[in-house]
């Protein structure tokens, strides 16, 4: 970690982070090259992106998955057992590793990847530019479709990564709390409304989750560049952090980024505004407009 650091420090800030300086915990993004030399025994891979595109070609022996039908039964529906056999019917197993990628920036692959380390799951990763990457790496492409072979599944919640209305609340009153919105500047000042009332939660820090990512590549952006962003932000990777923006999507985004420069104890507001926005007794604020 010292030598990581000291490769950070001496980086310019606008030079590339060298191969050898790596992010805080490099095992969270996974190399295309790397996952091409992989087998459906060794890793199990997750495809997010829509079926459509899955059916037209995807990663060989990976497994297609419904992020949408996965976003709406999160929100509404935590019953270990119904879990369990969604999860089962993939055939994940908690002690093999897991792999999601998708063709949105990782939205959609973040989201199911902190839905699976809710579920109790150590070993999940990215991979790091999804499809694009795959593509760039010139991965071997299939439409065999992989059908995996159900397990019995006992999922157990990891409470700690979740954080509800009331929490925030009574976060609200602690003078040192860390909240992290990561919508956009339009919802966060107000101006765009997709609740009954726009703004943001009082004395939530700001930074766009499309900021986090390369917009060419679709890969996160070097150590010293995220390193960079957090800090103009404000945001500190010592601290306990919740993130939060319109329905748990990209608030998964950053709290799988904070995770990668080596934050711990990250939540997620998975309910964010939509429940928020359109709630009677929560406070909003309007920050003014970004110059």
């Amino acid at each position: 970690m010292t030598l990581l650091w000291t490769c950070l420090t001496l980086l310019p800030l606008d030079t590339p982070a060298p191969a050898k300086c790596a992010h805080p915990r490099p095992a969270l993004l996974v190399e295309g090259a790397d996952l091409a030399r992989k087998t459906p025994a060794q890793v199990q891979v997750l495809d997010a992106r829509p079926r459509a595109a899955y059916d037209a070609g995807h990663v060989p022996g990976s497994v297609w998955v419904n992020a949408e039908d996965w976003a709406r039964q999160f929100a509404g529906d935590r019953d270990p057992a119904a879990w369990s056999w969604k999860v089962g019917a993939l055939g994940l197993v908690t002690g093999r590793p897991v792999v999601l990628l998708d063709d949105v920036s990782s939205r959609d692959a973040a989201r199911l990847w902190w839905i699976l380390r809710y579920w109790g799951f150590p070993d999940v990763a990215l991979l790091d530019g999804g499809w694009t990457a795959w593509k760039t790496a010139e991965g071997p492409v299939t439409k065999d479709e992989f059908k995996p072979v159900p397990i019995p599944a006992h999922l157990q919640p990891a409470p700690s990564r979740l954080v509800s209305k009331s929490e925030i609340l009574s976060l609200l009153k602690t003078p040192d709390r860390q909240i992290v919105d990561a919508r956009s500047a339009a919802e966060y000042c107000g101006d765009k409304k997709l609740a009954k009332r726009g703004g943001s939660i009082p004395g939530a820090r700001h930074l766009d989750w499309e900021d986090l990512v390369n917009p060419a590549t679709k890969r996160f952006k070097a150590p010293a560049e995220l390193s960079r962003l957090f800090q103009e932000h404000g945001i500190r990777l010592d601290r306990p952090t919740v993130t939060y923006c319109q329905s748990g999507g990209r608030a998964s985004v950053m709290a799988f980024a904070l995770e990668l420069m080596g934050a711990d104890a990250v939540r997620n507001y998975y309910s964010s505004w939509a429940e928020w926005g359109n709630a009677e007794d929560t406070p909003v604020d309007t920050p003014p407009k970004k110059k």
